[in-house]
């Protein structure tokens, strides 16, 4: 068993940095993955104030630019836009979730997507889990004392999901592949 504990220890840290794209409120979630366990390291949203389209999206790309630079993450992931019944939302949410993309391309970090049905799975086992079981189990399993907003938990949540499943055998790199029916490909 000393063995198994000394290689573990010695295991680098990879540094995850999740990201729930939206116009309004952005959320993101930092985490390190060291062999199978998790830690959390840092939370929140990015609130975007109201006004024209490329002032917003600037205020995502400069936010998340910062929250690289200060937490210096190795890997990104990323929740898919899901089609809504209104389009003009939707390509508003996809304008958003480019700009949160741009940011770790500029920083030239790998980014994985997820869809939100995949991220759930992942984390509650129930692709079609309500906001606040997923606020829960990730509260749960980053053993937090406190509840993390929907948007930020969302965020922490598809970085949970990247750190199990995206990583395959625990370091795998994902530069440049798509994450499809849980598969990268």
């Amino acid at each position: 068993m000393k063995i198994a504990h000394s290689v573990l220890s010695t295991q680098s840290p990879v540094r995850i940095l999740g990201i729930d794209p939206g116009l309004r409120i952005t959320g993101f979630g930092v985490l390190d993955k060291v062999g199978q366990q998790l830690s959390y390291v840092a939370s929140g949203c990015i609130k975007t104030p109201d006004g024209e389209l490329p002032e917003r999206l600037k205020v995502i790309l400069n936010s998340l630019s910062e929250v690289i630079a200060q937490h210096r993450p190795q890997q990104v992931a990323v929740e898919k836009v899901f089609v809504n019944v209104n389009p003009q939302s939707t390509l508003l949410l996809g304008q958003a979730r480019g700009a949160a993309i741009c940011a770790a391309v500029l920083a030239n970090l790998p980014v994985a997507e997820y869809t939100a049905l995949q991220v759930k799975q992942a984390v509650v086992g129930n692709g079609h889990a309500e906001k606040e079981q997923v606020q829960l189990m990730v509260q749960r399993l980053l053993k937090l004392s406190g509840t993390p907003s929907p948007d930020a938990a969302d965020a922490l949540a598809c970085a949970i999901c990247h750190a199990h499943g995206g990583m395959g055998l625990g370091a795998m790199a994902t530069k440049g592949f798509r994450v499809r029916g849980g598969r990268l490909v």
